[in-house]
């Protein structure tokens, strides 16, 4: 082809961004022929074999059969990321999940989202065996700066790695097997000019403080280093490694959209409005008996030991002590290393090592509504105008008055000092047998030790004591002093506003011991032959069929403990062991080649039986079930330049320890109750059905901050999800141009029986709008304000087998190499997905919905039609390189202004209807000088792009922050340099 054509081809597919691939690509959709960094658990003995993630066959040539997603090192430098998962976020197959960004509620871990099917339905490898303890995945056991490269298989691969692989693969390949000395060291940081002069107008109304014009926080540095050594002329080799990263936490109060709690103005939602929680540090009371009964009262604004209406103006803004970005300080270690004794005997094993600690922080504590205290109606604290409101006739008496409290101690704010330690071994022999037939046998092991104790936040216990106060000689003193239960009590003054002081909050508060003990280990065999090598070979075919035969053992256990203080907040010890017993087979035929319209046909077939045992030590509970796995697949080449593949996958995911013997819990989520205020959103009628007296009717609380309680918890009685996949797509390598690829594949998968939840606000939605008994009996109010917060108010969200998760697409990718003559060559590189359906049943004949294009309430984080990836890459003689990234994000409708009637009674929006399209622009830019020393340096975000503000009801998983921090860039523009030294 002329240059001409060639340039007119790649300015064409630069503006229709169809695909990804090549050596020069940073993101190729396949490598179809992978020739370095294989997985260290299953390097042949023969180097010219290869082994592609999503496949234990191992042969020359070996093209994936499946839609893989190569994601090279390179593209992390340009990215400038220290961290695993915001490497693949940026990818269109991916959701955000828990990430650096997600503070209040996190327990300092992060995942990914394959396909949005959430992230414990992706398979986590590295160098191709199984992570961590499924329960228990953390990106974060990843050392970034040794990933080689990131395999991305999309669709079921149960039969080939066995459960958990319901939406597919990631497998971390990592750099090994070094032969010198290598150090990469980068720091970087964010800076942001806080101009969103609509959400600077609500500071300014409520009196708030507004965020400083000009930030430059959020400092991230990254530092590894690593030292191999071949020996016996290269028969064994030792790979060390260690790193250090530190992040600088970033508060909510220095960016404009987090500033303040965004609440809907009104019912309709047609503006936003600084809001916040009823609990304050003025003193909210609610009496649950007396005259006043469910009546909301606060203290006076001048101190005064007066109660006046709520209203509004009271309410406090949480949001500025919370972190946008958590601290962290990571220590990573390890080994690898290989001995080949012999042809047929290489000993091979590995050590990995992690030390993690990250500190999330939330608003300062407080006395929660949704507690129940017992107020004595004497107390000397109070006026007798309050003891009068709160007691009525019994004023004055010792009788005790239930009551809610919602009392902010404003003294500090909440810490959550979350520690990861986690350990990983690997040991294994490997060799060829003769004949094409190799084997391997490994042992792995991995052991995730989790603390976490949380700080300054209120005991319920001694805030009870400090309430229940006498008079004694005039002085106010703790009743548990005078009959020595507690003599270090201290009474608290919640009767007038902003008297509590530090003595009184430091008594109230204790801190909470939370953690767990994950353990995983796996046996396992493989036997893998090569038929062509014994004569076996289609008539029509010169390279015989492959097979691997094997079998796995493999357990994992959980121990979770709480102290004294975290069960009084709900937690309970729990425990599980989860064994299974595997026997696999896996077979690749080709069937003709190098024939006219047959340059290639052949197929694969893989199967996999699992017998499980579960058990639950404490109550003495065992189960049992054995589970049936298969794959498909088909690939054709009519000549060389095309390849057309199709797959099928029948997967399975057994339930996690967690999901089956989870301790029960409330915890927080983004609700709203439409039977609360004075003038319910709900006819009376309809409340009844969820437990509202008419007594209660009209006199409800609203959820503090639109954060209402749900119960969460493990169900024993779970059975294995199930799920199928089809792929069908095209991979076009024109021989006359090439460097250019196309892949363009289409994906569907659904998992029946899908283990969840019923999303609290789906239950909502669905109670009010079909009063339908299943969803209204969800709905636990507390028996006595009728509240859906609290220990006695909330909405149960346990485990359970729902009905289906479904969704299919088009993913597209290309790329193309452009050269420039004496000023180098340009590279486009584009990867693109977009989606069809994401559809959800949330009980077998009950209907479903789907959220493409959706974001909110039930759907949670954006969904957009389309995403991509556009990378143009300029690479200058002498060693340099100029790269943009292009990342697009489709539009987003709010789910409850569609006709569904699944989201319709979900409350309307007109200011948050719509989250416009996003695009980024990114710049990176690397300088290699001299030998083995490489400089690099870029900027995200290039324009300063703000997220979308939101209102903070709608929000739901890893909303923070009036917005969805992994999905959009939260903190502005990123800056980063970094170097890389090899010698």
């Amino acid at each position: 082809m002329k240059r001409s054509n060639a340039a007119i081809l790649g300015a064409g597919m630069f503006i229709t961004t169809l695909l990804s691939s090549t050596a020069l690509a940073q993101v190729s959709t396949l490598p179809e022929r992978v020739e370095e960094a294989e997985p260290a658990d299953a390097r042949p003995a023969d180097a010219d074999d290869v082994v592609v993630t999503g496949t234990r066959i191992r042969r020359p040539g070996l093209e994936s059969n499946s839609p893989l997603t190569a994601v090279g090192s390179e593209e992390i430098r340009y990215q400038g990321a220290v961290t695993a998962e915001a490497v693949l976020n940026r990818l269109p197959q991916f959701t955000a999940d828990a990430n650096e960004n997600v503070s209040n509620g996190s327990d300092g871990t992060a995942n990914v989202n394959l396909r949005n099917l959430g992230s414990n339905r992706v398979l986590v490898l590295i160098n191709g065996q199984r992570m961590l303890p499924q329960q228990a995945v953390d990106l974060n056991f990843v050392p970034s700066a040794l990933i080689e490269r990131v395999d991305v298989v999309s669709g079921g691969a149960s039969a080939v790695y066995g459960s958990d692989a319901l939406s597919g693969v990631v497998n971390f390949i990592l750099r090994d097997n070094l032969d010198g000395f290598r150090l990469d060291a980068q720091a970087g940081f964010a800076q942001h000019t806080n101009d969103n002069s609509a959400v600077r107008g609500l500071l300014t109304t409520r009196g708030y403080q507004l965020a400083p014009r000009r930030v430059a926080d959020g400092g991230k540095q990254d530092v590894n280093v690593a030292f191999g050594k071949n020996f016996a002329d290269g028969r064994g080799n030792i790979t060390l490694y260690g790193g250090y990263r530190h992040f600088d936490p970033v508060v909510q109060s220095s960016r404009d959209v987090s500033s303040c709690a965004l609440n809907a103005l009104d019912a309709e939602g047609t503006a936003l409005t600084c809001g916040g929680s009823s609990n304050t540090p003025f003193g909210t009371f609610v009496p649950l008996a007396g005259p006043n009964q469910s009546v909301t009262l606060t203290n006076a604004k001048d101190g005064s030991r007066t109660w006046v209406p709520y209203d509004s103006s009271f309410a406090y803004n949480f949001s500025p002590t919370n972190y946008f970005q958590r601290a962290d300080e990571r220590y990573t270690g390890g080994a690898f290393a290989r001995f080949k004794i012999a042809e047929a005997a290489e000993l091979y094993g590995s050590f990995m090592y992690m030390k993690d600690h990250s500190f999330s922080q939330a608003a300062p504590s407080a006395l929660f509504l949704g507690t129940t205290f017992n107020v004595p109606c004497n107390s000397p604290l109070a006026s007798v105008a309050q003891l009068s409101a709160l007691c009525g006739q019994e004023a004055g008496t010792a009788a005790l008055q239930p009551t809610l409290i919602g009392y902010r101690l404003t003294v500090a704010p909440r810490r959550d000092n979350l520690r990861h330690e986690d350990y990983r071994y690997t040991a294994g022999l490997r060799g060829n047998l003769g004949s094409g037939f190799s084997y391997d046998v490994s042992f792995l092991q991995s052991r995730v030790k989790y603390d976490e104790t949380y700080l300054n936040n209120v005991d319920s216990v001694k805030a009870q004591r400090a309430l229940d106060v006498v008079s004694v000689g005039g002085v106010p003193t703790c009743r548990s002093v005078v009959n020595r239960s507690d003599p270090s009590c201290i009474p608290a003054n919640v009767f007038q506003a902003n008297a509590v002081t530090l003595d009184q909050a430091n008594y109230m508060f204790s801190p909470s011991n939370t953690g767990s003990r994950n353990r995983q280990t796996v046996i396992a065999g493989t036997v893998n032959g090569d038929l062509g090598e014994l004569g076996i070979t289609s008539p029509w075919a010169k390279n015989g069929p492959s097979v691997v035969l094997g079998a796995e053992h493999r357990r994992e256990s959980l121990f979770f403990f709480a102290d004294e203080v975290a069960q009084q907040g709900g937690a309970t010890n729990s425990d599980g062991r989860i064994e299974v017993n595997e026997g696999f087979g896996e077979i690749e035929i080709p069937i003709v080649q190098g024939q006219p319209f047959f340059q290639d046909l052949s197929v694969n077939g893989a199967v996999r039986y699992s017998a499980y045992k579960n058990r639950q030590g404490s109550p003495g509970f065992s189960s049992s079930f054995n589970v049936w796995t298969y794959k498909g697949e088909l690939s054709w080449s009519p000549v060389q330049d095309l390849r057309l593949r199709a797959s099928y996958n029948h997967a399975i995911r057994a339930p996690n320890i967690g999901e089956l013997f989870a301790s029960q819990a409330i915890g927080n989520v983004a609700a709203q109750d439409p039977c609360s205020g004075p003038n319910p959103a709900a006819s009376a009628s309809l409340c009844q059905l969820t437990g509202v007296s008419a007594a209660q009717y009209g006199k409800i609380i609203a959820c503090p901050a639109d954060v209402c309680s749900a119960l969460g918890g493990g169900n024993r009685a779970l059975k294995p999800e199930t799920g199928d996949t089809y792929t069908v797509g095209l991979v076009l390598t024109p021989r006359r141009l090439k460097s250019f690829s196309l892949s363009v594949d289409y994906f569907h998968i659904k998992v029946s029986d899908y283990i969840g939840s019923v999303d609290p606000s789906l239950t909502i939605s669905q109670c009010f709008s079909t009063s339908d008994p299943f969803f209204c009996n969800l709905l636990k109010r507390d028996p006595r304000s009728g509240a859906l917060f609290g220990t006695d108010g909330y909405i149960v969200s346990t485990t359970l087998n729902t009905g289906y998760l479904k969704t299919s697409g088009i993913d597209v990718t290309a790329d193309y190499t452009l050269g420039l003559g004496g000023v180098g060559r340009v590279n486009l590189n584009l990867v693109g997905t977009w989606l069809a359906e994401r559809v959800s049943e949330p009980l077998p004949g009950l209907g479903n919905y789907d959220c493409k294009g959706l974001y909110g309430y039930t759907c949670g984080q954006p969904l957009p039609e389309w995403r991509h990836v556009m990378r143009t890459t300029w690479m200058i003689p002498g060693g340099a390189t100029l790269s943009a990234s292009w990342r697009h994000l489709g539009s987003t409708r709010l789910s409850s202004l569609t006709d569904d009637p699944f989201f319709n009674t979900n409350p309307p929006s007109v200011i948050n209807r719509r989250i416009k399209t996003y695009n980024y622009l990114d710049l990176a830019g690397t300088v290699q000088v001299g030998e083995g020393f490489t400089l690099r340096a870029g900027v995200n975000n290039l324009f300063d792009k703000d997220p979308p503000a939101i209102a903070a009801g709608i929000l739901s998983a890893f909303g923070n922050g009036n917005t969805y921090p992994g999905v959009y860039d939260p903190l502005g523009r990123t800056i980063f340099a970094g170097a890389t030294i090899n010698f």
